[in-house]
């Protein structure tokens, strides 16, 4: 069994290059580990702070998923770092938490299809739809997905990852995580924080968007999530989260977004588009199963031990 020495007082960025060191992935910005808080809710593990002092139990687990998700994936100059992200928009339409139309699905389906399958085979591709459940309702929309399907003749597992990706970026709730909240009315929203700002939503429909440019300030007090709009808008805007410690954590999500898109310099070499992007190294279907397990890493702290599993692998990390 490895081993990976963790001290006692790990910070959380160290740890999530750790994570990453173990993936070999470069482009780390875009994910982070989140773990359930002890108010029921999912948290984002703060970088600058010791793992341990965010921790409430002594046996904790961490998910290692996308974090930021950009406007335009030929961001991604990556062929791992683009899998990975398929990986996630997989996961986010099969759970359910990527909702769009039948035919969106359907043609998102048919992509992963090609890349898992290769090209069209009506007999493989029932008893594969058959076995795999990749949306919700899928029964229903077989055979859509498998006229889908028919087009993709001769394309890659790379280039139908890539159109899975185009696909799925146009889409209302791409790379959306709701928070419940209230108005001033008591109506039940939606908030979420994308790189165009803070989204309000009814549902799954969105009924109205704060971009950076019209917020001056984000602020929270207690439970109630503040947002101070320029002079030439409405003064400020109040939502009612859960409680405080939910309100909190929205709030430093929206900070950390405005920070990575608006803040950050984009190096000259992400604008490549995403469909001309060729040549790298990775090899896509090497340790296929190890990268789709990616997003079910596991952090189980027994102290005074520490035990990282990754996929079929096990890290006993000894705390000094």
């Amino acid at each position: 069994m490895p081993r990976l020495a963790l001290q006692q007082r790990i910070l959380g960025i160290d740890f999530h290059n750790k994570v990453c060191g173990y993936l070999k992935l470069l482009e780390k910005e875009y994910f982070g580990l989140e773990f359930r808080h002890h108010s029921g809710s999912y948290v984002w593990l703060e970088l600058l702070k010791p793992v341990m002092k965010q921790l409430k139990s002594n046996d904790q687990t961490f998910r290692f998923i996308v974090k930021f998700f950009p406007p335009d994936p030929g961001q991604l100059q990556k062929s791992l770092t683009r899998y990975l992200f398929t990986l996630q928009i997989r996961q986010d339409l099969s759970n359910g938490s990527l909702t769009c139309n039948d035919n969106s699905a359907a043609l998102l389906v048919s992509h992963i299809l090609q890349s898992e399958l290769g090209d069209y085979d009506e007999e493989l591709d029932v008893q594969h739809l058959e076995t795999k459940q990749y949306v919700p309702n899928q029964e229903y929309l077989d055979h859509k997905i498998m006229r889908f399907h028919k087009r993709h003749r001769g394309q890659t597992p790379e280039e139908s990852d890539v159109q899975l990706l185009e696909v799925a970026r146009k889409l209302d709730m791409y790379g959306i995580r709701p928070h419940a909240a209230h108005d001033g009315e008591g109506m039940r929203l939606n908030l979420a924080v994308t790189h165009m700002g803070v989204l309000v939503f009814q549902g799954n429909t969105k009924i109205n968007t704060f971009s950076w440019a019209k917020i001056r300030k984000l602020s929270f007090k207690r439970k109630h999530f503040l947002i101070k709009l320029h002079p030439s808008h409405r003064d400020t805007v109040e939502f009612t989260m859960a409680s405080r410690d939910i309100c909190k954590a929205f709030w430093r999500m929206c900070v950390e977004y405005h920070a990575f898109f608006r803040l950050a310099e984009e190096p000259q070499s992400r604008q490549r588009s995403l469909l001309s992007s060729k040549g790298s190294s990775f090899r896509y279907r090497y340790d296929r199963d190890m990268l789709e397990s990616f997003l079910s890493i596991y952090l189980s702290i027994y102290l005074p031990k520490m035990y990282l599993s990754v996929c079929h692998w096990c890290y006993t990390a000894t705390i000094h």
